[in-house]
C-alpha cells in the first residue's frame, strides 16, 4: 500500500494543548498509512519526548522562533521550505500562528498538493493595538487562500473566521483538540489524595482552586492571583495552586509577595500531573482572556470538576452555566469571587455541578478519535 507523507509544522514544541495534540498525532498516525514528518523550533519543554518517537523524521529550526522577528522568521521560511522541497510531502499540516504563516507560504512555494491548517484559537485577540490586530486578520485571510482546508477546535473559532471574511465555509471542518479520557480517569482515580496534599504542604481540610495554563497575558495569571485575593477575604482556608511557567512568571510571584499570598498561592511550574491533581482539587478556575479549546478545562470535566472561567471562545461551548460551572463576561473578578466562594459552601450545589461536569464531554473530545478524524480527512484528500 503507497505511504501518504504528511509533514506536521509547529513553532515550538511548549507544554501547551495545540503542542502537546500535534506530537500524540505525529506519534499516533498509522505508520503503515502515513510517513511522518515533524518540523519545530528548538529549546521547548517537549523536545525530548519528540526525539523520542518511533519512525518519526524530526527538524528543529532554531531560526523558528514564537516572537517576530524579521531575519529569524526569513531565514525560518526558507529553511522550511528546503526542507519540504526536497521531502515532497503530500500534505502539509500547520499549527500555531507563526508556522501557521511561515509553514503554508513554504509549503505553498514547495507545490505542496495539500495544505491544512490547524485553528488553535486565532494569533489576533481584541486586547491588540488596532493596527496589528488587523494584520493579523489580514495575513489570516491571505493564508487561507492557499489553504485547502482550515481544521478549527471549536464552532466558535468557525463563526468568528466567517464573519471576518477568512476562508469559506466549505474549507471549515470541526476536529476537536483531544485528550486521553480513559488516562485521565484512570490516573485520577489512582490518585492518593492524602499523600499527594501533603507532598504539597496543603493541609487535609483546606478548599483547592486549580488553574492549568502558561503564565503569559492570554491566560491572565494576575487576575487569576487577584481572585485569590477575593475569594481568601470569605474563605481563609482556601488555597490555589497554579500549574504552569513563562514571561509573566517573576511579575506574577512579584504580585503574590506584595499581597501577602505566599501562604495561600502556590506557584508548581510545568507538571504532568493533572489529573492528580484534579483528584485533590475542589474546582478548577481560568482567567483567560481569550482562548482556543483549553485543554485542562476539558480534563476538569471529565473528572467531575466545576469550572469556573471567563466566557471566551471555546470556553462558551464547554461550560453550561449553571450546569457544569460558570461563565464571567471577562475582567469580572468580583462576582467570580463570589461565585467560587458560593460554590465551595454550598455542597448540595457544588455535587450537582461535578455530577453535571462529568457527563458533559463525549467522545469528540478524545484524543483518539481526534487522530481518526484527521487520518480520515488526510485520505480523503489523498485520494
Amino acid at each position: 500500500m503507497r505511504k501518504i507523507k504528511v509533514a506536521h509544522i509547529v513553532t515550538l514544541l511548549e507544554l501547551g494543548g495545540a503542542q502537546q495534540n500535534t506530537l500524540f498525532t505525529v506519534a499516533n498516525l498509522n505508520r503503515e498509512k502515513y510517513e511522518v514528518i515533524l518540523i519545530c523550533g528548538q529549546g521547548a519543554f517537549l523536545d525530548e519526548e519528540a526525539k523520542k518517537i518511533p519512525n518519526l523524521t524530526l527538524y528543529f529550526l532554531e531560526n523558528l522562533v514564537r516572537p517576530i522577528h524579521p531575519i529569524k522568521d526569513l531565514v525560518a521560511l526558507f529553511q522550511i521550505k528546503k526542507i519540504l522541497s526536497a521531502e515532497k510531502p503530500e500534505i502539509v499540516h500547520t499549527h500555531s500562528s507563526k508556522a501557521g504563516i511561515l509553514g503554508r507560504i513554504a509549503a505553498y512555494w514547495a507545490g505542496a498538493p495539500h495544505i491544512l491548517h490547524s485553528i488553535h484559537g486565532f494569533g489576533f485577540n481584541p486586547y491588540q493595538k488596532l493596527f496589528v490586530r488587523n494584520l493579523f486578520i489580514f495575513l489570516e485571510k491571505w493564508m487561507a487562500k492557499i489553504s485547502e482546508k482550515l481544521i478549527a477546535v471549536t464552532k466558535e473559532n468557525i463563526e468568528t473566521g466567517l464573519q471576518l471574511e477568512i476562508g469559506r465555509r466549505d474549507q471549515y471542518c470541526l476536529i476537536r483538540s483531544g485528550v486521553d479520557i480513559q488516562k485521565i480517569l484512570s490516573n485520577n482515580s489512582a490518585c492518593n489524595p492524602a499523600q499527594l496534599r501533603k507532598s504539597l504542604n496543603l493541609s487535609s481540610d483546606s478548599k483547592i482552586i486549580l488553574n492549568v495554563a502558561p503564565f503569559k497575558i492570554q491566560k491572565d495569571p494576575l487576575s487569576f492571583v487577584r481572585l485569590a485575593v477575593l475569594v481568601r477575604k470569605k474563605m481563609p482556608e482556601c488555597r490555589f495552586l497554579m500549574v504552569g511557567d513563562g514571561d509573566l512568571r517573576v511579575e506574577t510571584e512579584s504580585l503574590i509577595q506584595s499581597l501577602q499570598l505566599n501562604d495561600s498561592v502556590k506557584i508548581l511550574g510545568w507538571r504532568r500531573d493533572i489529573p492528580e491533581l484534579l483528584a485533590i482539587s475542589d474546582l478548577f478556575a481560568l482567567t483567560s482572556l481569550w482562548e482556543g479549546l483549553p485543554r485542562a478545562a476539558v480534563e476538569a470535566l471529565i473528572v467531575g470538576k466545576p469550572v469556573i472561567a471567563f466566557a471566551v471562545d471555546g470556553l462558551k461551548e464547554l461550560i453550561q452555566d449553571g450546569k457544569n460551572g460558570f461563565l464571567f463576561p471577562p475582567g469580572t473578578l468580583d462576582s467570580m469571587g463570589e461565585k467560587i466562594v458560593q460554590v465551595l459552601k454550598n455542597e448540595t450545589l457544588r455535587k450537582t455541578l461535578s455530577e453535571n461536569a462529568s457527563q458533559s464531554i463525549d467522545s469528540s473530545f478524545d484524543i483518539h478519535q481526534m487522530v481518526r478524524d484527521q487520518e480520515n480527512l488526510y485520505a480523503t484528500l489523498a485520494q
